[in-house]
């Protein structure tokens, strides 16, 4: 009787992130956990010598093997623990930054590894991909206008219709809005925004999670959500109408429910994932159920794309302090995806 082939494992290119940022440090952390090898292969696009540098000051045996673009049989070998296989999108050696602080050479650096990942996932050289954090006004002071990595992501792979995801223990959430000032919010609270937002929350939890028909809560703007246009009128003209609409679309979603309540009856279990209006709203919940566990995943891409749920934490670069978690959750996350796919 023949056994049956164990299945490859995925390959997933993980970019380095703002160099000088933590991204370094959670990547050789990440890497040195035994979970990581059984679960992918991971590839680092990034600096050799900037990871050469942050194993020294970690004083974490690290070999570097350099892998060309397309990953030949022979090299497969080096995709083990003790090894750090990595693609250098560079060819030299970054010019001078600060660690701890934003840069245009840091913010160049972080965005050219992206695009060489996506690069790389698009032609088939790898499954997916991970993301270290960046830093917004390092790519800006770099020229890169992007507000962040899902829009990047988005420009990069000609996607129109992309969100953001973010998972944390029972919560998978969905937002309408990310990175905009709070007095911007009401103006961006329209009803085609919150029905894409619905969209991709279905999307995502079916495709992804194989959810068959999931409950989404969509979650109010204002107190108690707007109290029946008492404490504004954002539920009534944008929410409300865009989840009749969903519901015309046969997707199972209520709301819009008061945010103080909706998110404990999602952690009951009573939503598969729920649309949150802007960032706080549904970060706060998710960071105080799941702090250091939480995944960002992007819906809508034509690739795999997760990432830590945490910025560049300049405060402690150098320190040896930064804590892996999110990504090796990021990481593990990405090749589970890879491979149902």
């Amino acid at each position: 009787m023949k056994t049956k082939a164990k299945p490859s494992l995925p390959y997933l290119g993980i970019t380095m992130g703002d160099p000088a940022g933590i991204g370094p440090e959670v990547i050789l952390k990440a890497l040195a956990h035994p979970r990581i090898w059984k679960v992918c292969r991971p590839l680092v696009i990034g600096s050799p010598l900037i990871m050469e540098h942050t194993a020294d000051s970690l004083e974490m045996p690290t070999k570097i093997r350099l892998v060309e673009a397309h990953i030949h049989h022979e090299e497969q070998k080096l995709f083990r623990r003790g090894f750090l296989p990595m693609f250098d999108p560079f060819g030299k050696p970054l010019k001078r930054f600060r660690k701890g602080h934003a840069s245009a050479v840091s913010g160049d650096a972080s965005v050219v590894c992206i695009q060489e990942a996506v690069r790389l996932t698009q032609v088939g050289c790898l499954d997916g991909m991970v993301t270290a954090p960046i830093n917004k006004k390092a790519i800006h002071l770099a020229g890169h206008t992007y507000p962040g990595h899902t829009e990047m992501l988005a420009a990069l792979t000609k996607t129109k219709k992309s969100g953001m995801m973010i998972l944390g223990g029972p919560l998978r959430i969905m937002f309408v809005t990310t990175h905009i000032a709070i007095r911007e919010l009401s103006a961006a609270i329209t009803t085609n925004n919150v029905l894409r937002a619905i969209r991709l929350a279905d999307t995502g939890l079916r495709q992804l999670f194989q959810f068959k028909r999931p409950h989404i809560g969509v979650a109010g703007l204002n107190p108690h959500a707007g109290e029946e246009g008492l404490f504004g009128q954002e539920e009534r003209l944008a929410i409300s109408p865009a989840v009749r609409r969903a519901r015309a679309e046969r997707i199972h979603c209520s709301g819009p429910h008061p945010a103080d309540t909706l998110f404990g009856k999602a952690v009951q279990g009573e939503f598969d994932g729920v649309v949150a209006m802007y960032h706080d709203q549904g970060l706060v919940a998710l960071k105080t159920v799941a702090f250091g566990h939480c995944v960002n995943v992007t819906v809508g891409l034509p690739i795999i794309r997760t990432s830590v749920d945490h910025g560049t934490a300049y405060d402690i670069v150098g320190k040896g302090k930064a804590d892996p978690t999110s990504l090796i959750e990021a990481i593990t996350l990405a090749a589970r995806l890879a491979s149902q796919k």
